[in-house]
């Protein structure tokens, strides 16, 4: 049984600030589906309210992922907020104990802590797919295994 959780934003900017270009996640669906019975497929994004997004979200969906949703909020400042790693922490957390396997795409450092807890407390192994560049040093040092996302990922 395969756990599937998207940080939807940090794959996004990765892709596109290292290729120029957008994942590929049917490519990736078709990877995984081939790996074992996709129990839990979660894309987490920021709703934006918008059109283009919509469209993508259900592409995702048609995929068979589901889509979590968190709102886009600008401050005052003219920074912007739709962090999700709680989200996704919390989530990973709750399906481990009844997973057999577990991949995170996500370049984000701040889940190292998740992995560890993960594989030491349920001994569910955590791959990460991610751009290697832009994927910390620390999340690669504690996954069972790092995917780099390169062309064959890339649409």
């Amino acid at each position: 049984k395969i756990g599937v959780f998207v940080d939807v934003q940090n794959i996004y900017y990765t892709t596109r600030d290292a290729f120029g270009r957008s994942f590929n996640y049917r490519a990736l669906w078709q990877i995984l589906s081939l790996k074992g019975d996709i129990v839990v497929a979660n894309a987490y994004a920021t709703d934006r309210n918008d059109e283009s997004q919509r469209k993508f979200q259900s592409a995702l969906r048609h995929i068979g992922f589901s889509i979590r949703l968190k709102p886009y909020i600008q401050r005052a400042d003219g920074s912007a907020k739709g962090d999700w790693d709680v989200g996704i922490t919390v989530d990973v957390l709750q399906n481990s104990p009844s997973l057999d396997r577990i991949f995170l795409l996500s370049g984000d450092g701040d889940f190292d802590l998740l992995v560890e807890a993960v594989q030491t407390k349920h001994g569910v192994p955590v791959e990460v797919y991610g751009v290697p560049a832009l994927t910390a040093d620390s999340l690669k040092r504690v996954v069972s295994c790092f995917h780099p996302i390169t062309e064959s990922l890339l649409i």
